[in-house]
């Protein structure tokens, strides 16, 4: 087995660097960040773990816990302040590993590339999370098309190009620096080997990145409707996003604004915050929903915790979204009837019609005709919000998460020509040692 005989060659724990250009820590009762939860369990097992990021909201240069150390290079006294992030990050790990030398750098982004064109000087091994690459787009391309010869024209096209763009000017030298990557689902591995070209025997799912609770069962929250100032009996339906396409919501309002048309006492919450939060916020007006539709803008964990305990309904239209994102594993934890996109890798979460429903995410009407179905009689609902709980409780355990993970970073480490090199230099080593003895 691969993974016997890489722990064979690094019986010792392994010295790993985790980079991400938004890796959060807050207080100890509300880590957010994605990576936070998978470097504690790292270190819980023995290994030496580092974060390298730009800022977290204790905007403190370096924080150390649970045996890990944070370095965030945009906050305090930081002379990195005026780079790029990758530039900084860079300047940052050259000094860190002159003192001792990485086994594996991972990254959430492609905030470590140029540590990946150098990782021969630096004598260590370089991953990526799918994310770093531009894939996301191509879901969100996909995402717009209604299923009408005119707009399967039109994405096709616009498909191409932005695939093409997105390949030549970043992703092929990215990937040409990657000793293993990271996805979260079998259709995300498909596309890398066959349109980005990148071999399959490098590629490891590992669904690593999801920071759960207990997943108990909650109950809605006394004051929550009073709160969010809600008629008690109003039923909720909750939409995450993370607001870089504007595109991809319009449907949804499309579709309540017909939902609203029959049943008055619905509403819409819009959770997430990004750079079109405005564009879509101008498209609920412009359709006279402000009434029905309200925008939170971004929530802490807990805070989420209490909107997805009062809905019904949870929504995730994004192509951007992994799949594995916490609130939508928690909604399913949660009993509710989870919709998402048949073009995002919720696609291989989801088994439509029985533990949630898939659309296409530009088709207005079917989302509507759903959302009305799931409305108008939620009692006969309840066996997917039963069969969506059940998936969770057997499925995502963090422990054997960590464990794969361990795994897949002995196999990249073992495959990758650095522990050659590394090896040929113990070899010199103990050449002169013996020689001096």
């Amino acid at each position: 087995m691969d993974t016997l005989n890489s722990t064979q060659i690094f019986n010792q724990k392994l010295r790993i660097c985790l980079i991400g250009e938004k890796i959060q820590v807050q207080s100890r009762s509300s880590d957010t960040g994605l990576l936070w939860p998978l470097a504690r369990g790292l270190s819980k097992k023995g290994h030496e773990v580092t974060i390298l990021s730009s800022s977290s909201p204790l905007k403190k240069s370096e924080v150390y816990r649970d045996g890990i150390r944070a370095y965030y290079l945009f906050d305090g006294p930081s002379s990195y302040k005026t780079q790029r992030f990758n530039d900084a990050v860079l300047k940052k790990f050259a000094t860190l590993n002159s003192t001792k030398t990485f086994d594996i750098v991972h990254c959430l982004d492609a905030g470590g590339y140029k540590i990946g064109r150098h990782k021969k000087s630096f004598g260590t091994t370089v991953a990526y999370d799918v994310q770093a690459t531009t894939m996301s787009e191509i879901f969100s391309i996909l995402a717009e098309n209604n299923g009408t010869f005119n707009s399967q024209f039109k994405t096709s096209i616009k498909l191409g190009y932005r695939f093409l763009h997105n390949y030549f000017a970043h992703d092929r030298s990215l990937l040409e620096t990657a000793d293993g990557l990271f996805v979260t689902t079998p259709q995300q591995r498909m596309i890398l080997e066959r349109y980005f070209l990148y071999p399959d025997y490098h590629t490891y799912t590992v669904p690593y990145g999801i920071n759960l609770g207990d997943l108990a069962p909650r109950e809605e929250s006394q004051n929550f409707k009073l709160k969010t100032n809600i008629p008690e009996d109003a039923k909720v339906v909750l939409a995450v996003s993370d607001f870089t396409n504007a595109i991809e919501i319009s449907p949804l309002l499309k579709a309540f604004e017909k939902i609203i048309l029959k049943n008055s006492n619905v509403y819409l919450f819009l959770v997430g915050d990004g750079p079109r939060w405005k564009d879509v916020e101008y498209d609920m007006l412009k359709r006279v929903l402000g009434s029905r539709v309200i925008m939170t803008g971004p929530l802490n964990a807990e805070e989420i915790l209490d909107y997805i305990s009062a809905s019904s309904i949870y929504v995730d239209l994004s192509s951007r979204s992994t799949g594995l994102e916490p609130s939508l594993i928690e909604a399913m934890a949660q009993k509710k009837i989870v919709i998402g996109s048949e073009l995002s890798p919720i696609s291989e979460i989801i088994e439509d019609g029985h533990d949630g429903y898939l659309v296409r995410p530009a088709d207005d009407t079917g989302i509507f005709n759903l959302l009305d179905r799931i409305l108008h009689d939620e009692s006969s609902f309840e066996r997917i919000g039963e069969a969506a709980r059940d998936k969770v409780l057997k499925f995502f355990n963090r422990e054997k998460m960590i464990d794969a993970l361990l795994d897949a970073y002995y196999q990249i480490i073992t495959k990758s020509p650095q522990i050659k090199h590394r090896k040929n230099n113990q070899k010199t080593q103990e050449r002169v040692f013996s020689k001096n003895e």
